[in-house]
């Protein structure tokens, strides 16, 4: 597979310019207005100390991600002051020797966690918006080569083609003004890895394909409460395990007889089937990048069961020399799925096990 060079493991950044607030629980009229304390909180929750912080975990880059609605005011009016937040975090990577990837992670029209009255596919406004952004993300930092756009976080379950236009016409759009600029794209069904097949591929080695993997989601998301399904359950789960309680929480949750017919554990095996699609995508495309941008689990898991599902992925991603970014660095208490790694007073890594983890010296 061809090499992503200067993004071979990285940390992704939630919580500061996207989840910063519940959207879920807000009404509409107050999911686009930002607050006084939505500019406190973008103005002093990550500091250059929190990227030199991420560097002495030995990363070469770090996603970053945030939400239209924090960077544009008005359509094709943008906020000084939260772009700014932008450029100084460009430039503290830049001087702690890290690359980046500026990741669109809510776009109007395109919330991963709530269902929006307009969705962008379906509207052409909306997507001459979004084409928009990414021309002021080139105008601000085209000299910038070490910075790399991901067009889109985790796109629901739409017809693939839909999407594949849209980011077509994004792409087009962009290299009319930078030929060589690192762009990032992912597939539908929430950047699935089982979608990555339905992704439109390009001639064009400075394009990068990405999926997310959180399988299985009940593990992962135990307990959260951003979703139905962990919520109702409400039950700790271990990893590995047997099958019993994974099979208990589908007949529960979804009233399935036999959802695991050919597994027989929660295990590394079985993550290994789970990442399939992906390993195809590399052996079918050995002159394309495939990036895993974003895996972890819920905080509140038990930090072995995080460890040894984080393990198992890592291994199973370096086995095929696919690059990886882990999810994530710092969550607020508003993310519903806390998933970061380090303490939120100290900011120290949560264990070291962890840390040898992520960094990929176990497994």
């Amino acid at each position: 597979m061809k090499t992503f060079t200067g993004f071979t493991y990285g940390m992704g950044i939630g919580g500061w310019l996207t989840n910063y607030k519940r959207f879920n629980v807000l009404p509409d009229k107050w999911r686009g207005p930002l607050s006084p304390g939505d500019y406190e909180h973008f103005d002093t929750y990550i500091t250059q100390e929190d990227v030199l912080n991420i560097a002495s975990f030995g990363v070469d880059h770090i996603r970053l991600g945030f939400d239209q609605v924090v960077l544009e005011e008005t359509p094709g009016v943008y906020r000084e002051r939260t772009f700014g937040r932008i450029d100084a975090f460009v430039e503290w990577c830049e001087a702690a020797g890290v690359n980046v990837v500026l990741n669109l992670h809510k776009a109007v029209g395109n919330y991963c966690d709530i269902q929006e009255p307009v969705a962008l596919l379906d509207d052409a406004t909306l997507q001459e918006r979004f084409i928009a952004l990414w021309l002021e993300f080139e105008r601000r930092y085209h000299g910038k080569p070490a910075v790399a756009f991901e067009l889109l976080n985790e796109v629901r379950n739409v017809v693939p083609d839909r999407w594949n236009d849209l980011a077509q016409r994004t792409v087009a759009a962009i290299r009319r003004e930078n030929p060589t600029r690192k762009i990032v794209i992912g597939s539908t069904c929430w950047n699935s890895a089982s979608t990555l097949k339905d992704l439109r591929l390009y001639d064009d080695e400075n394009i990068v394909y990405t999926f997310h993997t959180y399988s299985p989601f009940e593990f992962t998301h135990q307990q959260g409460v951003l979703q139905s399904g962990p919520l109702y359950y409400n039950r700790k789960m271990a990893y590995p395990s047997d099958l019993e309680p994974y099979r208990d929480f589908q007949r529960f949750v979804n009233g399935s007889q036999n959802p695991y017919p050919d597994e027989a554990a929660m295990d590394k095996t079985y993550l290994r089937k789970t990442l399939q699609p992906a390993f195809d995508f590399v052996a079918a495309h050995p002159d394309k990048i495939l990036w895993c941008g974003e895996f972890g689990t819920i905080r509140h898991c038990k930090a072995v069961y995080r460890e040894n599902w984080m393990r198992d992925i890592i291994s199973l991603l370096k086995e095929h020399a696919i690059p990886y970014c882990v999810w994530n660095y710092l969550s607020t208490p508003n993310d519903g799925n806390r998933f970061s790694l380090v303490d939120d007073e100290t900011r120290a890594i949560l264990s070291p096990r962890m840390l040898r983890v992520i960094q990929g010296r176990e497994g």
